[in-house]
């Protein structure tokens, strides 16, 4: 159940972001969700979208910089203790989280998880045993 996350790398300054989200938009690409991060230079615009394949390629034709990755989507209760559940499969493992961001999923009763671990497959088997839904990338686009 991975799905394609693209990373793409911009310059930390205002408008930055903004222009690759439009090049998409002008494309017929459908951004579900997205994380940012910053340093004192560039940013990392990480992204979960409908194609990331034709993303890819346009971004790429403007002079981005992207790099697909591997993540899992996981779903949880949107109440208190919903995160604590999910992260308690990973107790007794070597598993590394090295991300995660969120975004509510439905009707206010769940959200997803994005998680970036160091051993997808791993995360992917411990979740599964702790009987966590991970969500496949039609039910992140479904209407």
């Amino acid at each position: 159940m991975k799905i394609q996350q693209l990373s793409i790398f911009a310059e930390n300054k205002p408008g930055h972001i903004a222009a690759p989200c439009r090049l998409l938009a002008e494309n017929g690409v459908d951004i579900r969700a997205l994380s940012v991060a910053d340093t004192q230079h560039f940013g990392i615009l990480r992204i979960i979208v409908s194609d990331p394949i034709r993303a890819t390629k346009v971004l790429e034709a403007a002079g981005y910089v992207v790099k697909p990755t591997e993540v899992l989507a996981v779903e949880v209760e949107d109440r208190p203790g919903g995160l604590a559940k999910i992260l308690s499969a990973f107790e007794r493992t070597i598993i590394n989280i090295e991300y995660m961001y969120a975004f509510p999923f439905g009707h206010g009763e769940r959200a997803v998880l994005i998680f970036r671990f160091d051993d997808p497959d791993a995360a992917a088997q411990a979740l599964q045993a702790a009987g966590v839904n991970l969500v496949a990338k039609s039910e992140l686009f479904a209407r």
